[in-house]
């Protein structure tokens, strides 16, 4: 059986010193993608009569869909070392567990942040002299990159998670599932962090818009070809 390329969902978690990668590679590709691109709100000039019709005020939205399905007989069927075993006892809790992160906030789980800020405003309400506000720090999703082979790797933020269990274990440990996935595109505007983290997403994002020109660039070939095709001659 010929061996074939897995897409996967690569998320980036904060350490003190490198950043962990949590790589979730799809246990079945899915069957079908939904590719969708959103025209930004046309840009406003000073006399609307008149204005350009073509202008934007930026690059358009990219996002993407599709349905993920994992399931635990195969590991264990397939005798495999590690996921075998770790599939008769947590079923695809973990798998599940592991989508879920892509949508919390990273304060938001560990809350020892937003917890700090918190007990500081409590501290000084017992004070006559009021201290200056402070700023309550906003959740942070994770930065995660979207892999579907060499040809797209591509930052994204996931926007929605519908997951449906399908099937359970007797302890009631889901053992089937789907996910559906949906997927926003983030751009150089979007990435503007120095971080080392934000510097691995803003180059994929770079890699990917100049395979896409590279690509478009090379259809010119196919265009001519249709160009002498629809001539009389």
């Amino acid at each position: 059986m010929a061996a074939y390329l897995r897409g996967a969902l690569v998320q980036f978690m904060p350490t003190k010193l490198v950043p962990l990668p949590n790589v979730i590679v799809f246990q079945y590709n899915p069957e079908t993608m939904t590719h969708t691109w959103t025209q930004p709100p046309a840009a406003r000039t000073g006399d609307s009569a008149n204005g350009d019709p073509l202008a934007v005020t930026g690059p358009p939205g990219e996002a993407f869909s599709f349905t993920l399905v994992v399931d635990a007989t195969d590991p264990i069927a397939d005798d495999m070392p590690v996921s075998g075993p770790l599939s008769v006892v947590s079923g695809v809790a973990t798998r599940l567990a592991a989508l879920e992160m892509l949508v919390h906030p990273s304060s938001s789980t560990s809350g020892g942040e937003l917890l700090g800020t918190v007990t500081a405003g409590l501290a000084g309400l017992g004070k006559k002299k009021a201290n200056p506000p402070q700023e309550v720090p906003a959740d942070r999703l994770p930065v995660v990159l979207f892999v579907w082979g060499p040809g797209r790797i591509v930052p994204v933020r996931v926007t929605t998670l519908t997951i449906t269990e399908r099937l359970y274990n007797p302890l009631l440990i889901p053992t089937h599932a789907e996910a559906q996935i949906g997927l926003q595109v983030l751009t150089g505007k979007d990435l503007v962090g120095k971080d080392l983290v934000t510097k691995v997403a803003a180059a994929a994002d770079t890699y990917t818009d100049s395979l896409r020109e590279v690509l478009a660039l090379a259809n010119l070939a196919n265009a001519a070809e249709s160009v002498i095709g629809m001539l009389p001659l």
